[in-house]
């Protein structure tokens, strides 16, 4: 069905991307090595960025903390002032791809206005003192650099971290800035890598610091208000990390008195421990019944006066919903998507790799690329990569199936400088019939009898720790 739109996207990048890329590798490459020891080339490649932003309202300070570093003063005005001028360059290299995918599908998107103006958000001085600890740490570690970090540094946001994590107010930047430390931690000493994350560590470092601003920070995903209507699932995508799984469904959302329809998402996340894995992932979210039968059943959810953000994201309430009929994805999809309307995207969310746009993909052959199991998909001529890696574990969906499909339900990405395409479902023919398999269809226990089998020979070891964290708490 979108084959030959998708192709469109296969002929290179917009004009401008790589240059603005390049501006950020050099920022990044400073931030690896530390501000405290700026060299000439790269106090030169600072310069380059602040050139690029110098039209915008940001170029005068940008320019001045530019200076200011390369004289060897580095204040949190400047770091703050570099981090947003990082952030703008991303910013537009995200919007000159969205757009090139949203012209290529047809899809017309919201457009962020940003929140209501308002005076001025005043924080307790308790808070403010918390995001200066978090800025505090994050300083010490843009002057340190990357290749700099041990455990001492490391250990150092520890006290804040803790008071961050208790304060609900800032738990979005409490996760952000633990989730940077533990990388740090587990990479110590750092010097001793022989290549590092400076991309992914730098982006982290730029969006704490932005996040950690007082007041917070501006243009945050704000509720448009709460919506009712039918929500018709097209797929879900599980981020599964050693501490916690996140279980995020892509839908369609037909708001009653019938507005024009919506793609949304909506999210349910719980904290697990690294030997919970696979299909025992979803028994971590037996708390949503609801959610997680219309996923396995495929069926459509009636929802009621559920939050919605600016940003497209439904705020999960499983006591709002309840199970509606049964709701081919693949149906949904073809008839669907070419009309709704995509969510905007909020300032700080517009990076490159935060693209994920439900689409589905028919009319191609696929092949396996390499003895990695990489799968590729012909479109008329174009081959448009499958990031089979990105596929969860506690689903039915493989390479193999991905491999033998003739429809594929996904979400298309931008990441290493090249589209690709994450697979959510697909439509196979296994055994001379044509099956559907989703991402989701084990949400209430595996289907496949050898899954079972290993399941029952393995034990439930998410009971097992309950029980026994049960146990210790009645001690």
């Amino acid at each position: 069905m979108l084959g030959a739109q998708l192709a469109e996207l296969l002929d290179g990048a917009p004009p401008g991307v790589g240059e603005a890329l390049d501006l950020v590798t050099g920022f990044d490459e400073g931030l690896a090595h530390g501000f405290a020891r700026l060299g000439d080339e790269r106090a030169t490649a600072l310069a380059a960025m602040a050139g690029a932003v110098a039209a915008t309202p940001l170029g005068e300070r940008v320019g001045e903390a530019v200076g200011k570093i390369a004289a060897g003063s580095v204040a949190d005005a400047h770091l703050t002032a570099l981090a947003g001028a990082r952030a703008a360059l991303l910013g537009a290299v995200h919007d000159a791809l969205l757009g090139r995918l949203d012209a290529a599908l047809g899809r017309t998107r919201a457009w962020w206005g940003g929140p209501p103006s308002q005076a001025p958000a005043t924080t307790a001085p308790a808070t403010d003192n918390l995001r200066g600890g978090c800025r505090s740490w994050l300083h010490e570690l843009a002057i340190t650099g990357w290749r700099g970090v041990d455990h001492d540094l490391v250990s150092a946001s520890g006290q804040t971290l803790q008071a961050l994590l208790a304060e609900p107010g800032l738990r979005r930047l409490a996760v952000l800035v633990d989730g940077l430390a533990a990388e740090l931690r587990a990479s110590c000493p750092v010097r001793t890598m022989e290549r590092l994350p400076v991309r992914r560590w730098a982006d982290l470092w730029a969006r704490a610091l932005l996040l950690s601003q007082p007041g917070g920070w501006p243009g945050s995903p704000e509720p448009a208000g709460p919506v009712s209507g039918r929500l018709l699932i097209l797929g879900v995508d599980v981020h599964e990390h050693g501490t916690a799984v996140q279980v995020q469904v892509h839908g369609v959302l037909e708001p009653a008195g019938g507005a024009t329809p919506r793609l949304v998402r909506t999210s349910v996340a719980a904290a697990k421990v690294d030997t919970i894995v696979g299909p025992a992932l979803w028994r971590l979210l037996r708390g949503c019944p609801v959610l997680l039968a219309a996923l396995a059943e495929r069926r459509s959810l009636d929802v009621t006066d559920l939050p919605l953000l600016d940003s497209g994201d439904l705020l999960w309430h499983d006591d709002r919903a309840r199970a509606g009929k049964p709701a081919d994805p693949f149906a949904t999809a073809r008839v669907q998507l070419v009309g709704a309307l995509a969510p905007a995207v909020p300032p700080l969310d517009r990076h490159p790799v935060r693209i994920a746009e439900p689409v589905l993909v028919e009319g191609y052959s696929a092949a396996v690329r390499d003895r990695r199991a990489a799968v590729t998909l012909d479109l008329g001529g174009n081959a448009l990569a499958v990031d089979v890696d990105r596929l969860p574990t506690c689903g039915p969906l493989t390479p193999e199936l991905v491999a033998a499909s003739s429809a594929c339900l996904g979400l298309v990405r931008w990441d290493g400088g090249g589209w690709m395409l994450q697979p959510l479902a697909v439509q196979a023919r296994v055994k001379r019939r044509t099956i559907a398999t989703h991402n989701g269809d084990w949400a209430l226990g595996p289907t496949d009898p050898k899954v079972v089998k290993a399941e029952a020979k393995a034990g439930d070891a998410v009971a097992v720790l309950r029980e026994r964290a049960g146990r210790l708490l009645r001690r």
